[in-house]
């Protein structure tokens, strides 16, 4: 697959500067991609858009320019990409793992700057893929890097990455509450985590910035629960009232109504086709996404 996607995006590098519409093109390409990597596991639904998120409300913070805080926010979007080479029975399993499947886990950041080694636009992006599970004391991978050593984006994106996965369900606990997961990063402040980005983690919260990304799919689209099986339920950006959904495991249906201005996924009682259920990419949001990447960086 690498050497398939390195020979396409290798037709599009080219000396001559590259047109907006040839980077969106390009980025969507990889978005896509992103997403249907997300969607091999039922319980990360969103994942990728919370952690572009929180990444950039982190750059906005510190004052960054508006064309790193879209470059940050794409890493964010894209940092899991090479989880394209994971096995479902491996990203999917329903309990801890075991060191031997860790190993292979530990191997997406390098798989993914692997494949993103030829894209045209790579420059953007490889950093954050490859160095987001680096660590301030070293202990960190694919390379032991440590303190300085680690680009502002890997660092960044880390802090949002795993703030993210302890405030989201997995098949063998409950979500971490906002306060838990905060003192989680605390504790390990300057070791595993960076801590300049864990104090701005806590001045958004202060800020009241970051409910509106917890628990969030979208803006202003709350995550939903199977309530037969327990995976979340994303709801599409561009859905509308009395629309159905599945559960990626089980294919319990569910409808969506609005109480209060707030999105609510009622089960039917009733099962979708598995044939009907398959993975759609969420093409309104990553569209609005790319555009919204694509404005500052060819400015």
């Amino acid at each position: 697959m690498f050497n398939r996607l390195k020979a396409l995006w290798s037709g599009a590098a080219t000396a001559t500067p590259l047109s907006r519409q040839s980077q969106t093109e390009l980025l969507t390409s990889l978005a896509v991609m992103a997403w249907f990597v997300e969607a091999k596991d039922p319980y990360t639904g969103g994942h990728l858009w919370r952690v572009s998120q929180y990444a950039k409300l982190m750059a906005r913070h510190q004052g960054f320019a508006d064309a790193d805080i879209a470059r940050i926010g794409l890493g964010g979007f894209l940092h899991d990409i090479g989880k394209v080479s994971i096995a479902d029975a491996v990203l999917g399993k329903p309990g801890q793992l075991s060191d031997d499947e860790f190993a292979i886990i530990k191997m997406h950041p390098g798989n993914g700057a692997r494949l993103l080694a030829a894209h045209p636009l790579s420059d953007l992006v490889i950093k954050a893929v490859e160095l987001h599970h680096e660590r301030p004391d070293g202990k960190g991978y694919p390379f032991g890097l440590s303190q300085q050593q680690i680009p502002l984006e890997a660092a960044i994106i880390g802090v949002a990455d795993a703030f993210d996965a302890m405030t989201s369900a997995r098949p063998y606990r409950a979500p971490m509450s906002k306060q838990k997961a905060l003192s989680i990063l605390q504790e390990n402040s300057g070791s595993q985590f960076h801590q300049r980005w864990v104090e701005v983690m806590f001045a958004l919260d202060e800020a009241g910035q970051l409910d509106r990304i917890l628990m969030h799919s979208d803006d202003g689209i709350p995550l939903h629960e199977c309530p037969t099986c327990g995976p979340v339920v994303s709801q599409p950006s561009d859905a509308n009232e009395n629309d159905l959904i599945a559960c990626p495991l089980c294919n319990a249906q569910m409808q969506l109504v609005k109480k209060d201005s707030i999105w609510v996924a009622k089960p039917t009682g009733h099962y979708a086709d598995a044939a009907d259920n398959q993975p759609r990419e969420d093409t309104t949001l990553i569209k609005r996404f790319i555009a919204q990447t694509v404005a500052p960086l060819t400015q």
